[in-house]
């Protein structure tokens, strides 16, 4: 009988989250390589396929199509395959031999070329080595062997636990170098130290893909900068009256607002993804728990000298992008207001200047219905005279003059009234129209 509801489809994958990506034990004398390679979405295949053949090679099962993470023993090596969100890692353990430290690696004993032909392209590689307190030489001779006399790092981790030293430089080989002294480790704290400290590195670089981004938009940043300041007294200037200048204006502030947009749509991905490593990289510096060995800096005080002032210039790049948008949009807004009120005021000039000709055209109309009365009338008080003429010849003894003198008034009253009823109907008929349209 069930005793729960169904589940959720990603419970399973959802609740063995917390589980994935278990370290790999590692025991002293070992030694280990990380690869850290930034893959593409279109190589996600060729790198499973590329897995898959060293797999077939040593016997092992090769990862599902749909796996994120991946563990086999290839020989006397152990191999931890992970795939991030923008990069994959490639991690490699092995028993050392009693050679000197960094005089082999794991990542020699695996078939030639197979690490060179891993599809991406290396953002970060490392060799580690794991010694007891007994073995080998004095710590500084051994530091001096491993190091060559460069500046080390060092710190001890888990409380006390264990060393680790490093100069955070590239050899010759192209990897890092780590050494991990052994005062205490269990098999599975040693390797999840290690695996911190390679996460560390491999974090950094990724953070750091922004820095070279920052570097190129500051000084486009300044010159916008500039050119904004310079818009702004322009706009201050009050040259608002001249012909064409805020429009000017407005066209200038547009072509800076797509420039930023364009260089916010470019970047802030790069920049939000430095903010995230930066914040992983803190977070791993932090659960080593490091003490101070006298003499060394710490890991967290090497970065926060070195790698927080780069993610800091990240940072302040991307806030000065996000503070020009804003500050353009503001001056943009500012100037299309006023861009409004210049219009406004001109179509109300307009508007006022329509108004006069048409009181203009009302006078001349009233001027011209007046000498059209006036013609009308002269022209039949002269038919009203021939009809006074004409009647003679019937008989009628009238005096011309005198009639049509008579006439006069009435005349001018008709054609009066039959000019301001074609008025009264011309004005209906528009207030009929305009009722209409509405």
């Amino acid at each position: 009988m069930r005793l729960l509801p169904a589940d959720l489809p990603e419970r399973a994958a959802l609740a063995m989250e917390v589980h994935a990506r278990p370290s790999e034990p590692l025991t002293a004398p070992g030694r280990a390589s990380y690869l850290a390679v930034l893959v593409d979405a279109d190589e996600r295949e060729r790198e499973l396929t590329h897995l898959a053949r060293l797999c077939r090679e040593y016997g092992q099962l090769a990862p599902a199509a749909d796996a994120v993470h991946w563990s086999g023993t290839m020989g006397a090596l152990r191999l931890k395959w992970e795939r991030h969100g923008e990069f994959s890692s490639y991690t490699l353990l092995t028993a050392a031999a009693g050679s000197d430290p960094f005089s082999d690696s794991a990542a020699a004993q695996l078939p030639s070329g197979w690490l060179a032909g891993v599809p991406g392209m290396t953002v970060y590689a490392g060799h580690a080595e794991l010694l007891s307190p007994t073995e080998g030489l004095a710590l500084g001779d051994l530091l001096q062997q491993c190091f060559g006399g460069r500046t080390v790092v060092g710190s001890a981790l888990g409380d006390g636990a264990g060393l680790a030293y490093s100069d955070f430089l590239t050899h010759g080989d192209g990897f890092g170098r780590i050494l991990l002294i052994d005062q205490g480790f269990t098999p599975l704290v040693a390797g999840r130290m290690l695996q911190r400290l390679f996460e560390i590195e491999a974090y950094r670089m990724m953070a750091l893909l922004a820095f070279p981004v920052a570097r190129r938009l500051s000084p486009r940043l300044l010159a916008i900068e500039r050119s904004l300041a310079a818009l702004a007294d322009s706009i201050a200037a009050g040259n608002a009256r001249e012909t064409g200048h805020d429009e000017n204006l407005l066209q200038e502030l547009t072509r800076l607002a797509a420039e930023i947009e364009s260089g916010l749509a470019a970047s802030q991905y790069r920049f939000a993804a430095c903010r995230a490593y930066a914040d992983l990289v803190r977070t791993r510096i932090d659960e080593l728990r490091e003490r101070r060995l006298s003499g060394l800096q710490t890991l967290d005080e090497f970065m926060s000298r070195r790698f927080t002032p780069a993610v800091a210039t990240c940072a302040t790049v991307s806030r000065r992008m996000h503070d020009l948008s804003e500050r353009v949009a503001q001056a943009s807004h500012l100037l299309s207001t006023r861009v409004d009120i210049v219009r406004e005021q001109q179509n109300l000039a307009l508007l006022a200047s329509m108004d006069r000709r048409a009181k203009l055209q009302l006078r001349l109309q009233q001027t011209v219905e007046g000498l059209s009365i006036a013609a009308i009338v002269y022209y039949m008080a002269g038919v009203v005279g021939y009809v006074a003429k004409g009647s003679r010849s019937l008989g009628l003894n009238l005096d011309v003059d005198l009639f049509v003198g008579l006439s006069v008034p009435v005349l001018a009253l008709l054609a009066f009234q039959t000019v301001r009823r074609a008025r009264r109907r011309a004005s209906d008929h528009d207030t009929h129209n305009g009722h209409g349209s509405r």
